[in-house]
């Protein structure tokens, strides 16, 4: 299937035959079923990206007819099928949600009225609150909770690029912002109106100095917003970032709330 789909890519007149046609449909079959993933976890706490399953994404579109679908009183005009069978999947669907063919959505996993894109991989457990979106091919671990507002990034291109990931039991809070590739390691949480970009500093300011990184939060840290001073030719100004402030207790109860884990860092944000 991957040498198929990289022929298929660097020549486009294959996309004429319905046998190739269908081994791309078939992929996107396995991804809204769970079978294969954009990215998936290996050993030692790494993930692979597989790219190729991103390009079979990208080929699906010029394959796909634009269709009128309706469900007075509302009308959509699309080529991406909605996806179905919640009920049989073990998922619940707030109406409002909407999660597109082509996205894996776990048993257990709540969606309020929110969106799912294609490709994307939502693990078991895990809450989509009230206009959350979770980009295409973002990978969302177990148990998360993805509060209201929260936009987690897509990426299809450059196929290269590695999508957002969500590692098991993260909170992330409200209005938060998480884009380009970032992953944010297990247990961690989020503060409300975090923004985190590949270019985004994460300072870790619980020590004597302060530590920074960028593209990655830790396990089990407390992150809140931040700013620093930057200097332009127009004078000093304040960059916004993220800030480390401490590590989840091991006492705290995996779902505890937002508030619960500033609070145990006397902070209110």
């Amino acid at each position: 299937m991957q040498s198929l789909i990289e022929s298929i890519w660097n020549n486009r007149e294959l996309l004429k035959d319905a046998a190739n046609q269908q081994a791309i449909r078939d992929i996107i079959a396995q991804l809204d079923q769970g079978k294969l993933r954009v990215a998936e976890p290996k050993a030692g706490g790494n993930w692979q990206v597989n790219d190729w399953i991103k390009k079979a994404v990208i080929l699906y579109f010029p394959i796909q007819q634009m269709e009128t679908m309706e469900l007075r009183p509302f009308e959509f005009h699309d080529k991406m099928a909605l996806k179905t069978n919640f009920a049989e999947a073990g998922v619940r669907t707030v109406p409002g949600a909407i999660a597109r063919y082509g996205s894996y959505i776990a048993k257990g996993v709540i969606v309020m009225p929110g969106f799912v894109n294609i490709g994307a991989y939502v693990d078991e457990g895990t809450m989509v609150d009230t206009w959350a979106t979770v980009g295409s091919c973002a990978q969302i671990g177990k148990h998360v909770h993805l509060s209201g507002g929260v936009g987690i990034g897509g990426v299809l291109e450059p196929v290269q690029a590695a999508p957002v990931i969500i590692e098991d039991n993260c909170f992330i809070g409200s209005r938060c912002i998480v884009v380009e590739g970032v992953r944010v390691g297990k247990e961690a949480v989020l503060g409300a109106n975090v923004c985190l970009t590949m270019s985004t500093k994460i300072i870790d300011v619980t020590g004597s100095k302060p530590v920074e990184t960028k593209g990655y939060v830790p396990e089990r840290s407390v992150v809140i917003p931040g700013s620093y001073t930057k200097q332009f030719p127009a004078g000093d100004y304040q960059v916004p970032c993220a800030l480390i402030i401490g590590k989840r207790k091991e006492s705290t109860d995996l779902k505890t709330s937002l508030n619960d884990a500033l609070r145990e860092h006397n902070v209110a944000v």
